[in-house]
């Protein structure tokens, strides 16, 4: 195939004019700036050819094939069918039956305060939206090569290990899009007393890990405060990191003859300056893609005691969704309620392949139409 790289003058690239391996021009003569250059860009444009066959190779290893790659030179990896299957309609849960926060590393972005007692939150800070599409936003420069170069994940733990230790702060009431909640929870805990913050925290760091050996720029919501932070907190810094993505990773509390894992996206919620309509589409597309990857690393299936074929089901009542103005949705990991996904829970191997999972589909929903 002839080549379609063309230099700075809009004349073809022909490989008679210039070796650039050899670093001499046409006759001999030193290789010129814009050779050295074009050499260099194509050094770059094999080595992500290269990361971006391996990253195809592992994801078809997982059962994941929703991805759709463009390859460097307009080379457009093929797509499979399930890349462009519709979404299943999503069963709506019960409130109350899980999370309504993330815990992970501290976002490098301001962050609000807590209002004084008696006085009401502040919402959401007026930030773009993502368009409707259920697609990824636009992807930024990348300067690695790597697949997620330019890509900014937001990683929220739910909870935080000191909560317990500071009720009153975290039962503050909050504005959460539409209602008002608690700023936070202490989270659920195994029978044995490993507790849900613990867990979220641990599978975070190794998510990290993964993404940011794809090129990924990846912020925590929190790392090393006390307690919280408020779930209208966490919200606001995954906004104004403008994020491409947010998972918030949680495990849940449910009947303990129950077991599995789900995935939560956000529901219509217009309320004052909050209105979750454009992140809907896109959410969405990160749920499913998410819950697809989640299933194929850990061998899990959707959560028995939701009613749901697919794990993904839809909730009006958590603040850290209905104030996000990014791609956001919540993974309850299995129930730590009940003993086979307990067990699980404090296999470090297996907290491994969760967040193996949760990686894998942060990064195919991220490559999906680029």
């Amino acid at each position: 195939m002839t080549s379609d790289r063309r230099d700075d003058r809009g004349r073809p690239d022909d490989a008679r004019d210039a070796d650039p391996r050899s670093g001499a021009g046409f006759f001999g003569h030193p290789a010129s700036h814009e050779a050295r250059s074009e050499a260099a860009r194509d050094r770059l444009r094999r080595r992500r050819r290269v990361t971006l066959t391996v990253l195809a190779l592992a994801l078809a290893a997982t059962g994941i094939t929703t991805i759709a790659v463009a390859w460097p030179n307009g080379h457009d990896a093929g797509r499979t069918g399930a890349a462009h299957a519709p979404a299943s309609p999503a069963t709506t849960a019960a409130p109350g039956t899980g999370p309504d926060s993330g815990a992970a590393g501290r976002a490098p972005v301001p962050a609000p305060t807590t209002p004084p007692d008696g006085q009401q939150p502040s919402t959401a800070p007026t930030i773009a939206a993502p368009t409707t599409s259920a697609g990824p936003p636009p992807p930024r420069a990348g300067t690695t090569g790597l697949p997620l170069s330019g890509r900014v994940v937001m990683i929220d733990p739910g909870h935080n290990p000191g909560n317990g230790s500071h009720s009153r702060e975290i039962n503050k009431q909050v504005y959460a899009g539409g209602l008002t909640k608690e700023c936070d929870t202490t989270g659920t805990e195994t029978d044995k007393g490993y507790t849900e913050a613990e867990f979220t925290l641990d599978v975070a760091h190794r998510a990290k890990r993964l993404l940011e050996a794809q090129g990924a720029t990846v912020l925590y919501t929190w790392e090393t405060e006390a307690w919280g932070p408020c779930v209208n907190e966490r919200a606001a810094r995954g906004n104004a990191a403008e994020a491409d993505a947010i998972v918030s990773i949680h495990a849940d509390g449910g009947p303990a003859s129950g077991r599995g894992f789900h995935v939560i996206l956000p529901a219509s919620v217009k309320d004052k300056n909050v209105d979750t309509t454009p992140i809907l589409a896109p959410s969405r597309a990160l749920g499913s893609t998410l819950a697809a990857a989640f299933r194929a690393a850990t061998g899990t299936s959707p959560a028995t005691y939701l009613g749901t074929q697919d794990g993904l089901v839809t909730r009006t009542d958590l603040g850290g969704l209905n104030l996000s103005t990014r791609p956001k949705v919540f993974i309850e990991c299995g129930n730590m309620r009940n003993a086979t996904d307990a067990a699980q829970f404090t296999d470090p191997n297996w907290r491994e392949r969760a967040a193996s999972g949760i990686a894998t589909g942060i990064t195919a929903y991220l490559l999906k139409g680029t």
